[in-house]
């Protein structure tokens, strides 16, 4: 089963003293981009969780983010009080102010707020980590649901190729008697007698250089192919994107070879439905 690469997920905890937000979004990507933002203090543990988003989520662009929200009266940041009040003092040298603005004025300067940085509190850690799980579960499930749609349409839009095909098929018999009729055609308007047997043999070499036998049957069973990497357990869209590389040599192969009109316009059809699959599969895991 087939998943897509988009997703999002998101898991809030509410512990005593703050609100913690996890979220981790994801889009299409060749490889694992990984962006990872969070609070200075949870640093340390940034790469056993990267480790973990990309074992689990494998491919694609994504942004891990784990927000704060401080709801009690703890606080790890305090107000530098000589630093302010030197800043005060020579902003008073400049202008004459009012304390309160002057005072707004100096917080924004440099070093004006110390920022205490704390040891991780195990529990609250461990909390943090079932989040991320949850988060990860969440965006798992986004991905399996867009990947579910994916892959109604996928099966779709082979079908349509397999039933342009069985025309290519049908019409295949009346292909060849066309392009003897207009090699015949052309060797008349040229008004030239010609050896019956050697008129055969070179009908035979064109008939057989337009035969697409072997190209029929190669598209039918990539076709098959393409279904039956569907049905499997895992999402590969690497190797889809490979089956459906083939599909279109094939294709190819047939609209170069066909020679006629009505063929082509089939093959054109094919065209159409196979590009339509190869813009989904870059969203596919």
């Amino acid at each position: 089963m087939i998943h897509s690469m988009t997703g999002y997920g998101k898991s809030v905890l509410q512990l005593p003293t703050k609100k913690i937000t996890i979220e981790i979004k994801s889009l299409n990507s060749k490889n694992l981009d990984l962006n990872a933002r969070m609070p200075s203090v949870y640093r340390e543990k940034e790469l056993s969780l990267r480790k973990l988003i990309g074992n689990q989520l494998e491919r694609g662009k994504i942004d891990f983010s784990i927000y704060v929200e401080m709801t009690g009266e703890e606080t790890s940041t305090q107000l530098n009080k000589p630093v302010v009040q030197q800043y005060i003092k020579q902003l008073k040298e400049v202008v004459n102010g009012d304390e309160t603005e002057l005072l707004k004025m100096a917080v924004r300067f440099p070093d004006a707020l110390n920022t205490e940085r704390d040891d991780i509190d195990e529990d609250e850690w461990k909390v943090i980590s079932e989040g991320v799980l949850d988060a990860l579960k969440r965006i798992d499930n986004y991905r399996l649901d867009e990947g579910k749609a994916l892959e109604t349409d996928f099966r779709n839009r082979i079908q349509n190729i397999n039933e342009l095909l069985d025309a290519v098929i049908t019409m295949d018999p009346e292909r060849i008697v066309a392009v003897r009729e207009r090699l015949r055609k052309g060797i008349e308007e040229l008004k030239e007698k010609v050896d019956e047997n050697r008129f055969e043999q070179e009908l035979v070499y064109y008939i057989e250089k337009f035969d697409i036998t072997e190209e029929k049957v190669r598209l039918k069973n990539h076709l098959d192919y393409f279904i039956k990497s569907l049905d499997s357990a895992d999402s590969n869209g690497k190797k889809l994107g490979f089956i459906g590389q083939e599909i279109g040599r094939e294709i190819n192969t047939i609209g170069s070879k066909s020679n006629y009109a009505p063929m082509q316009k089939l093959v054109v059809q094919m065209k159409d439905e196979l590009e339509k699959i190869k813009e989904q599969l870059l969203n596919v895991l």
